[in-house]
């Protein structure tokens, strides 16, 4: 039983790390950086003995692309004069999220006695999963959501009216796009692990890894939309790699696509049934799949947002701007008090939410090379410390330059906590299972 209860707080130790939130009663202070705090403490503790730590080699290198990141920003806000330092403080909150992401895979260490890359996705998992069913909480009972609305201020003040407005689900932490973002990298990192325990004796795992997929995929894009990114490259992926494309699928291609369609048909009649029963799960549901309910009314694809993001497609009009932006990320309007350009009600800098193009308006394609590199370089340290989970990481790379397309919001985070998982001990432990294979 203890056990069970300390992996319950890994959990909420992990989502506090993955979805952080302030609380009403602690303004300036989210739980990420609280956890920041601690975890230089317990950095500090282990390099005071010498013990493996963050501070490596990978940390420096990905420290010299941040650094970058913030001195193209620093350049387009001193250039243009500008007040809007988004990312010019790029480096610190790198830093930020390393810090909390060692405390968090500290934390899990000291419960399973091990580390693993494996066990990082499981733990993860286990937070979107929880904030998922918080959402179906939060949205049901009217005195959670009354708890969520006073004390925890998920996304700052003017996002939470937008909330209320609009009857978006939100979790714990988890609302709007960077919540979508860090869904489908996490559907994707579901699929990766079924393919690679399809043939193994813990093979029947697979099973609550579908049913988690199907949850997030589902309560997900209730909460953004931008979930539907990690459900489209999980398929192809699946696709690739049980051989579908080609028709020449071996026997355990067949049970993982057979266990998924049971669980489908299992899911889709309680869907259904609550779909024609319940308002809120019918609202939420034609938000959620607006494209397909569209598709089957209309015979056409039609989604409000992506009508939406066609306006957002806004270039550059001078070579200045192509080179070092124009110093704007945010609405300047609420930021800058001397700015006296065109004026934005609503939205960000230019009204476009479109990642690419709001780093290109704030430093220039040189910011936006930049950032490319250094979300890259995560990813590429991650394949390089373990050459096994290749895929993984390249399937995660794949979801934050997709995710750009719509959103400027990046999956750093994901990575960090892969960064601070020792290679050795990962190793161990995957020796380990193949000798009980």
């Amino acid at each position: 039983m203890l056990k069970y209860i300390q992996i319950a707080i890994g959990v909420i130790i992990t989502s506090f790390y993955f979805f952080p939130f302030e609380f009403t009663f602690l303004p300036g202070v989210n739980t990420k950086m609280a956890m920041a705090g601690i975890g230089l403490v317990v950095l500090g503790f282990q390099l005071g003995k010498a013990r493996n730590s963050i501070f490596s080699k990978d940390a420096v290198t990905i420290s010299m692309y941040a650094l970058v990141v913030s001195f193209t920003s620093f350049v387009a806000v001193t250039l243009n004069e500008t007040r809007d330092y988004t990312y010019v403080s790029y480096i610190i909150s790198m830093w930020v999220w390393l810090s909390a992401a060692y405390l968090a895979v500290m934390y899990m260490r000291k419960v399973h006695g091990y580390i693993s890359v494996e066990l990082v996705c499981n733990y993860l998992i286990a937070v979107c999963v929880f904030q998922c069913v918080s959402a179906l909480v939060i949205d049901f009972v009217p005195e959670v959501k009354r708890f969520a609305m006073t004390y925890i201020a998920d996304l700052g003040p003017t996002q939470m009216e937008l909330m209320k407005e609009s009857g978006r689900l939100f979790g714990f932490g988890a609302a709007l796009d960077p919540a979508g973002s860090r869904f489908a990298a996490i559907l994707v990192a579901i699929t990766y692990l079924c393919v690679q325990l399809m043939d193994t004796p813990r093979k029947k795992y697979i099973v609550w890894y579908i049913l988690s997929f199907l949850l997030i995929a589902v309560v997900g894009n209730m909460i953004a939309r931008t979930t539907t990114v990690g459900i489209i490259l999980a398929i192809a992926y699946i696709i690739f790699a049980l051989g579908l494309h080609r028709l020449s699928f071996n026997r355990s291609a067949w049970r993982l696509v057979l266990w998924g369609t049971v669980m489908i048909l299992i899911v889709l009649p309680v869907v259904i049934w609550l779909y024609n029963n319940n308002e809120q799960v019918h609202d939420n549901l034609r938000f959620a799949f607006e494209g397909f309910f569209s598709l089957a009314e209309k015979g056409r694809w039609e989604v409000s947002s992506n009508e939406i993001l066609k306006n957002m497609v806004v270039f550059p009009e001078t070579i200045k701007t192509w080179l070092i932006g124009d110093g704007y990320m945010v609405n300047p309007n609420t930021t800058d008090p001397y700015y006296t350009g065109e004026y934005y009600s609503a939205g960000y800098y230019q009204l476009t939410d479109i990642g690419y193009l709001r780093f290109i308006f704030y430093s220039g394609i040189p910011g936006l090379l930049a950032m490319m590199a250094m979300i890259w370089k995560a990813g590429d340290i991650c394949m390089q410390k373990f050459p096994g989970r290749k895929m993984l990481f390249w399937l995660l790379l794949a979801v934050n330059f997709t995710v750009w397309f719509k959103v400027s919001t990046d999956i750093f985070l994901v990575f960090a906590l892969f960064l601070v998982v020792d290679k050795a001990e990962n190793q161990a432990y995957e020796d380990r299972l193949k000798t009980l294979e």
